[in-house]
């Protein structure tokens, strides 16, 4: 088990397997939000689902239209568990507050891309501002 320090976040305490690319996030560009997929072609992810794991991404892209997309996959009920980031923008998190979803960025340990790998089970709790790495010794 390992612990990294973040900014304190958003959202509630969720658990989930980690989904991580050393790429930026568009919910507008980046997904097909009906299929619950990541279907840019160049994005690092294409063709994988990102419905109920947790995104581990450099930096968000995008604006208001991300923001509102956000609300929009948590309605549809296929959406992330959560998404970290190395740094989230301004927009994207107010969107994650508006969908009720779990956000949290900057961490004091390094990239966070290079921190969690996929298939990790890990935790994040925005409040505390932490996120536990379970199967890691």
């Amino acid at each position: 088990m390992k612990v990294l320090k973040c900014h304190v976040g958003i959202g509630q305490k969720v658990e989930a397997e980690a989904l991580v690319a050393k790429d930026n996030f568009s919910a507008r560009y980046d997904l097909d939000r009906i299929k619950g997929v990541f279907s840019r072609p160049d994005h690092a992810l294409a063709g994988q689902s990102y419905d109920g794991r947790i995104l581990v991404f450099d930096t968000a892209k995008g604006g208001v239209a991300s923001a509102w997309m956000l609300h929009e996959m948590k309605g549809r009920g296929i959406a992330p568990a959560a998404i970290l980031f190395n740094r989230a923008n301004t927009i994207l998190a107010q969107g994650a507050a508006l969908a009720d979803m779990t956000m949290c960025d900057r961490f004091e340990d390094g990239d966070v891309t290079d921190l969690i790998r996929t298939g990790d089970r890990i935790v994040v709790d925005p409040e505390a501002g932490e996120v536990t790495i379970l199967n890691r010794d």
